[in-house]
């Protein structure tokens, strides 16, 4: 019994002994490789505090779990891993997708919020169907109008050419044009109103 005694004492001191030497180790790769562990999480999440955190992490887990450090690679390669998955981990701590309020300003300068500048300025599919029946009884009553009224709305609105270059055209006077014009457009918001 004394004999197993002692080789567990044995054991015992090899163990501390190679603990004392891993935290050595431990110690000096930490002391000369700080900066670089740093900038390789710093290369993960972006963040100079987050990167930080990262790192101090992967350290404190690494102390705590200086047993499981086998030798078989070098301190820093064992630390180096450490610090890219801890510093995976603050990256999963991260919410997927910031949020931004399309209310908030975007200068302090001026009165410009995300949702303005976001703002789709096309008319919704419900104004363009009615815009779409609109403009079909438009021209279902365009059609029941004289021809000298027709061709009046014609020449201004469709064709834009002004009253006397229409005039012109129709060899008509500007003041008979107007008339036209006017008796067309009257005309046609009484049938639109009707509807």
């Amino acid at each position: 019994m004394q004999a197993q005694h002692s080789h567990t004492g044995a054991e015992d001191n090899n163990v501390a002994q190679i603990r004392e030497l891993a935290l050595g180790e431990l110690h000096d790769a930490v002391s000369r490789y700080r900066p670089s562990l740093y900038r390789r999480a710093f290369r993960y999440v972006r963040d100079p505090h987050d990167a930080e955190d990262a790192v101090q992490d992967a350290l404190l887990s690494a102390y705590k779990h200086l047993d499981q450090f086998k030798g078989t690679a070098k301190m820093t390669t064992w630390l180096t891993a450490i610090v890219t998955n801890s510093a995976l981990v603050q990256l999963r701590k991260r919410p997927r997708h910031s949020h931004v309020s399309l209310n908030e300003q975007l200068n302090d300068d001026q009165n410009v919020s995300l949702s303005d500048i976001l703002a789709d300025t096309r008319p919704s599919p419900e104004d363009e169907y009615a815009g779409a029946e609109s403009h079909g009884f438009l021209m279902q009553r365009f059609s029941e109008l004289s021809p000298s009224l027709r061709q009046a709305i014609q020449l201004r609105y469709v064709d834009g050419l002004s009253i006397s270059e229409a005039a012109a055209l129709l060899k008509v006077s500007t003041a008979t044009m107007k008339a036209r014009v006017w008796r067309a457009r009257t005309r046609l918001k009484q049938m639109m109103n009707e509807l």
